[in-house]
């Protein structure tokens, strides 16, 4: 599988009955089996990029490509997932997960089935009937992203799934994904503001300008899986950390 942006841009309407440019033009490939993340200033247009390769945003001019074929509805095959975890409180965790499932008609036995299974992935285990306030947000998180897992997804599309945690709390989220990204081969594109975070997951960082955000940097990752906490100290991680800072640094000016 492989997504593309072809020279696409997105502008909103403002008050005055104008456009405001927010993202674009912005050209991309991002080929299967690859992490990537969006990385650049707030209001850059990482997550109307996002909202774009989900279907739920049209572009203003360019294009949106999926192994060729336009990208205009949400498509089977991908899933999202934002910063809030946007559980139903009256749901429990293993109702939350498999509301997906349930969705798509897969019947119950089956579903609770499928939801039991990775819920030790998922470190959740011991709280499949647990409500959303019960939960801590780095747990409510884990359901969110178990949602997301329990589709199987082809394509995951991360904005900023970790924004609103701790530092302590996110740092273990990522560790998480990074081992449940060692049993799987989709795409999987995330948004972030945190270069530590980039680096330690991703096999590319993409820079975005400020508004309207276009590419200006496209870092290759070329540090070896799997992957620890540690290397965050090591020498060839803080080069590349530092390369995408410069980055950042040059476009803010």
């Amino acid at each position: 599988m492989k997504l593309s942006l072809e020279n696409l841009a997105v502008a909103f309407s403002d008050p005055q009955g104008g456009l405001l440019p927010a993202l674009g033009p912005v050209s991309l490939a991002v080929g299967e089996d690859e992490f990537v993340c969006l990385i650049g200033p707030s209001g850059c247009g990482k997550t109307t990029l996002i909202r774009v390769l989900a279907g739920l945003q049209a572009p203003t001019s360019g294009i949106a490509l999926c192994d060729g074929v336009p990208i205009a509805r949400p498509m089977r095959g991908f899933a999202i997932m934002f910063q809030e975890a946007n559980l139903m409180p009256w749901r429990t965790v293993l109702d939350n997960i498999a509301l997906p499932l349930e969705v798509a008609g897969v019947p119950a036995a089956n579903r609770y089935k499928t939801v039991r299974a990775l819920l030790p992935l998922l470190q959740l285990e011991n709280f499949d009937q647990a409500y959303p306030a019960e939960l801590s947000g780095g747990m409510a998180q884990r359901v969110a992203l178990g949602r997301v897992m329990v589709q199987e997804p082809q394509v995951w599309l991360l904005d900023e799934p970790f924004g609103a945690l701790d530092a302590l709390t996110r740092e273990k989220l990522s560790l998480e994904l990074l081992q449940l990204r060692s049993r799987t081969t989709q795409i999987i594109i995330m948004v972030t503001h945190n270069i530590s975070e980039a680096v330690l997951l991703a096999d590319r960082v993409i820079v975005l300008s400020p508004r309207p955000g276009r590419l200006v940097a496209d870092v290759r990752v070329d540090l070896p899986r799997p992957r620890f906490p540690e290397m965050i100290y090591e020498r060839d991680f803080l080069r590349l950390a530092k390369r995408i800072r410069a980055s950042i640094d040059e476009i803010s000016g």
